[in-house]
């Protein structure tokens, strides 16, 4: 698991994202992962690019759900917020732990604010 990257996401602007939980079939070792970007018009759309490239490297991915995430490189802040509405809300805390691993020097917050 350690070739996929904790995070994929822009570098910049506000985006929707998924919480995606991989796992290998029948194995016990699960890896969440956070995936995010302004291309993605539904939370689906980006579901649709990680699991196929997920199951090429063989690991089965589930989406936990969804937000958004505004990233502001310039100030070194990201805010994750909202849900979506065909997985629900991801969990917020879960993803800015995720996220602190690789944006070590950000402030990154949380809300269940839908804006």
């Amino acid at each position: 698991m350690a070739a996929v990257r904790d995070v994929e996401i822009d570098p910049e602007g506000t985006f929707k994202y998924i919480l995606v939980r991989l796992q290998r079939p029948g194995g016990e070792e699960q890896r969440d992962i956070v995936r995010g970007t302004k291309a993605a018009e539904f939370h689906n759309h980006i579901f649709e690019k990680v699991n196929p490239e997920m199951e090429k490297l063989g690991y089965e991915c589930k989406c936990l759900g969804g937000g958004k995430i505004d990233h502001n490189s310039k100030d070194k802040k990201i805010r994750v917020f909202g849900l979506s509405t065909g997985y629900g809300k991801a969990d917020h805390s879960v993803t800015v732990e995720i996220l602190k691993k690789v944006y070590t020097d950000y402030e990154i917050t949380w809300s269940d604010d839908k804006k």
